[in-house]
């Protein structure tokens, strides 16, 4: 029996909503509580804008709740389109928006063990 698409995944994912800002060439989106499926690889982004495939974008993920308001800084790159929003896949990451990316899907997951 074939396995359906969200079960052939490595990484695991998790919901988590937060402000979200993603840049193109073209565009500047700000974007709240818009994000699902959130992994070390990459994203979905809740979104009616059409952003073509294969778009390079810089990606700021704002985390609050803490002292001070602190933001992860990525780049990727649009890498599917539906109807309710885009698939970024993370291209970079500097080593703190890495670490504190780590920290929120083991804080936010059933199996914190097998986060990477």
């Amino acid at each position: 029996m074939p396995l359906e698409n969200h079960e052939k995944r490595r990484r695991q994912r998790v919901d988590f909503k937060t402000k979200i800002t993603l840049k193109t060439d073209q565009s500047e989106l700000n974007l709240e509580g818009s994000s699902k499926d959130l992994s070390l690889k990459g994203m979905f982004i809740n979104t009616d804008k059409h952003i073509a495939l294969n778009t390079k974008c810089d990606i700021e993920i704002y985390l609050t709740g803490m002292t001070e308001e602190f933001t992860l800084n990525m780049k990727g790159v649009i890498i599917r389109r539906e109807g309710n929003g885009i698939a970024v896949e993370f291209i970079t990451m500097d080593l703190d928006s890495f670490t504190h990316l780590k920290n929120i899907l083991r804080y936010n997951t059933e199996n914190p063990d097998d986060i990477l």
